[in-house]
């Protein structure tokens, strides 16, 4: 294929992209505009994209039914991202990405020179596919992330959250107290957020248990109802508070001893495939050179 051609393609895809823009920018406007700070709790990417998703957003509320669109939001808000990132946002970033790499995908089967209508058609839906895969991915492993830190930070909490108690401070001063000492990270977001829902009129156990639904961990479930139970009942919050905090550390420890018994089954792979063939090439290279030289090979 020529490099006219190849220049021609690319301006008449620019020229489509651009046109695309332009019908958007006139004909949609922002689903759910953001405020600076909800803004800035997202990443770097997601806020250098936002105003085409912000125009994507309307067009991606299509390919959305009623059940996707609250498993999206469940997802979105087990990794943090529901007070500032909608399930329409997240559909407009899987269309314009997915459209970027088929557009990567394409020009990479023109630069080849040996264009047909199937490789085009399969280098497209490929490119598209991965596209739309990686957000997928990239969503899942900050949920994990996201989820281990909390499990780990959670016993650390509840024995601030208990002392606080012990010293003469109810429960919402003691979490108060808990999300100020805290170190930055994922649980002291959602006691944060907590407490600003209980601020704005939301009552606490409420408050609580939409952490607890936000989160979808059994851990910070068992704590909540604990919570709620023990207000509830008018039990004493420090013997409760300690029992959940030391229940909380010897799940920590068990989940590391299970990490730790996992860790060889995983290094066996690895093993297999990289480290035993070099350790053998270099164990039998000298042996193999004299039997060379001595003519038995």
């Amino acid at each position: 294929m020529s490099g006219w051609l190849v220049v021609a393609l690319v301006a008449t895809f620019a020229a489509v992209a651009l046109s695309a823009w332009g019908l958007l920018a006139a004909g949609s406007r922002v689903v759910a505009p953001l405020a600076r700070a909800d803004l800035d709790r997202l990443p770097r990417r997601w806020r250098i994209a936002w105003p085409l998703l912000a125009r994507l957003a309307p067009l991606a509320c299509g390919f959305m039914g009623a059940a996707h669109r609250e498993r999206l939001r469940e997802q979105l808000a087990r990794a943090g991202f529901d007070a500032s990132l909608g399930p329409e946002h997240f559909v407009a970033g899987q269309l314009a990405l997915g459209s970027a790499t088929a557009a990567g995908a394409l020009a990479a089967v023109l630069l080849l020179g040996s264009v047909s209508t199937f490789r085009l058609f399969a280098a497209a839906a490929l490119g598209a596919a991965l596209g739309a895969a990686f957000l997928r991915v990239g969503l899942h492993d900050r949920t994990v992330r996201r989820r281990n830190d909390i499990l780990r930070q959670l016993p650390h909490d509840l024995d601030v959250v208990t002392l606080s108690v012990e010293a003469g401070l109810n429960l919402g001063a003691a979490l108060a107290h808990a999300a100020a000492q805290g170190p930055p990270g994922a649980l002291r977001d959602e006691w944060q957020r907590v407490l600003r829902d209980v601020h704005a009129g939301q009552p606490r156990h409420e408050a609580l248990r939409a952490m607890a639904a936000r989160l979808a961990l059994p851990a910070v479930s068992s704590v909540v109802a604990a919570l709620v139970a023990a207000e509830r009942q008018g039990a004493s919050l420090a013997p409760i508070l300690r029992a959940q905090a030391e229940q909380r550390r010897t799940e920590r420890f068990l989940r590391a001893e299970k990490l730790a018994m996992e860790a060889p089954v995983k290094m066996l792979l690895p093993l297999v495939l990289f480290i035993f063939p070099g350790t053998f090439a270099i164990l039998l290279f000298p042996i193999v050179q004299r039997l060379f030289f001595e003519g038995v090979l």
